[in-house]
């Protein structure tokens, strides 16, 4: 199988990524338009529980990722089918006991969390999807670690079908019986996509199987010793993450009552924070995380075969890349907050001034997971934990008493995903100085990009108000700022010199 190189990768996996957040738009707009902020509040309620799954058990795919891309550098093609085997073993009871767990204990789940009882229906659905996400999660685990992204790219897409016309068709018929039962429906989407993802890397696998040319495997315990090894401390920090959003969905909402609000208010607030402004600050996100995928293989291959320059240039590389994602992002989000929440909920806008303000943790989100992607690559799994830790300890202290206060109310919670995130991607920053002693030219990675994002804004914010006062409609307005911006900005990245046109060229097309 032909490998990728990493900005080919990123790229692939990007592409990928913005078409299932564009197909994800053909889910949260009916959704919103159907159940409204408060079902909409219903669905994200159970929604960390999920995500904690997927938290959990994220540590598998990346060892996948990273022990495969390491035998498969060496040519060791049995260690290989070793790898995907043991995974896939450990995948299925993760999600098949997570899965039994969430159905058997849903009930006391939601008292002890303290939720609204209609999260009921939202829960059970969301249970089923755990067994079919984890066999779908380690094949694409597998796939990346061969450092080729296309059957991950397409897995993605198709998934994301599978959710959108599966969990908008079972809201839309469910409506009639309550907002709850739809909100239910709508979760059930998240299995069905896994399911039909699941079966088309299934069957690309067979095809790939063949083609290592491996009639016997044999046995061997030390590969599931070393996926445990590399695995757990992935999943602790990922879980770290999933379990602030859980304490989040348990928190916000009672410090919102602390605060003077009532149930139904405190509902719509956290609702418009996660089913709006995390939505749509995962857009950036999912560039990053297509970056981190393709990162991880390539980095360990490097670091194993004792490649220190191709080290150094992939972590500039990629330290440079997530700041070209991440500045631009922040500086849009937060100057376009109301036309684009407008844009993707016409008449349902409310809650643009959270997106603001959450557009501010961009950079140092994609900062931290970027970082924390090449210190795993290198080996260095355990310290990238503790400092992501500390900063969701930071993060819950902030909301913890920030929240209640009735001026500030749901803006304390974004505050301390700022604060947490600042502290965790400055402490992976320093760790990746000391452990791989690199100096990085901030002029390039981090200036530069910043620059050339501020004239862009500026031009954008320019196009905006033009167009606005030309057609009176702020989604023409939006639509032409943002595909203006695109453009201005990749010839900014280009009359910077912050990469060169040949270079680009070389990367995409060559290994």
């Amino acid at each position: 199988m032909k490998k990728q190189s990493l900005i080919k990768g990123t790229f692939i996996l990007g592409l990928a990524g913005i078409i299932s957040k564009f197909l994800g738009l053909f889910f949260r707009w009916p959704l919103q338009m159907l159940i409204g902020d408060e079902g909409v509040g219903y669905y994200q309620m159970s929604f960390p529980l999920y995500m904690f799954f997927i938290a959990a058990a994220s540590g598998i795919p990346v060892a996948i990722s990273k022990m495969v891309s390491e035998r498969n550098a060496i040519n060791d093609h049995e260690g290989v089918i070793q790898v995907l085997r043991k995974a896939m073993l450990l995948m299925f009871i993760l999600g098949a006991g997570f899965t039994a767990i969430l159905l058997i204990f849903s009930r006391p789940i939601i008292a002890f969390l303290k939720w609204d009882e209609k999260s009921y229906y939202s829960l059970v659905s969301i249970a089923f999807a755990p067994i079919f996400i984890s066999v779908m999660s380690a094949f694409r685990g597998f796939f990346q670690g061969l450092q080729n992204m296309n059957y991950t790219a397409i897995s993605q897409v198709i998934e994301q079908i599978g959710r959108v016309i599966i969990g908008v068709g079972l809201a839309y018929i469910l409506l009639p019986k309550g907002i709850e039962y739809s909100a239910g429906g709508a979760a059930l989407g998240a299995a069905a996509g896994g399911l039909f993802a699941g079966i088309y890397l299934l069957a690309k696998y067979i095809k790939i199987r063949k083609e290592f040319k491996v009639n016997t495997v044999h046995d061997d315990i030390d590969i599931m010793n070393k996926l445990l090894y590399i695995a757990i401390p992935v999943s602790l920090g990922a879980a770290a993450s999933s379990i602030m959003s859980l304490i989040d969905s348990a928190i916000v909402p009672q410090k919102l009552l602390q605060a003077g609000f009532n149930y139904k208010q405190a509902t719509i607030l956290y609702g418009q924070l996660t089913g709006k402004a995390f939505i749509m600050i995962n857009v950036p996100l999912t560039l990053s995380a297509a970056l981190c995928a393709s990162l991880m293989p390539i980095i360990a291959e490097a670091y194993i075969l004792n490649r220190r320059f191709e080290v150094m240039n992939k972590v500039d590389l990629a330290i440079k890349l997530s700041m070209v994602i991440a500045l631009p992002s922040c500086l849009g989000l937060y100057n376009l907050a109301y036309p684009i929440l407008n844009l993707i909920f016409p008449g349902q806008s409310d809650g643009f001034k959270i997106l603001q303000y959450s557009a501010i943790s961009v950079p140092f989100i994609i900062l931290a997971q970027t970082s924390t992607a090449i210190l795993q690559g290198v080996g260095e799994y355990i310290m990238p934990i503790v400092n992501l830790a500390i900063g969701c300890a930071i993060k819950t202290a902030i909301t913890l008493q920030v929240v209640s206060i009735p001026s500030i109310n749901i803006y304390g919670a974004v505050i301390g995903s700022i604060c947490g995130y600042i502290v965790a991607s400055m402490l992976n920053m320093i760790l990746l100085k000391r452990k791989l002693k690199i100096n990085i030219n901030y002029f390039q990675t981090v200036i530069k990009p910043a620059f050339a994002s501020t004239l862009m804004i500026i031009i954008v914010v320019i196009i905006y108000m033009n167009v606005y006062n030309y057609t009176i409609s702020s989604r023409i307005a939006c639509l032409a700022a943002i595909l203006s911006g695109i453009i201005v900005y990749g010839i900014f990245v280009f009359i910077f010199r912050i990469f060169k046109y040949d270079h680009v060229k070389n990367r995409i097309f060559r290994r």
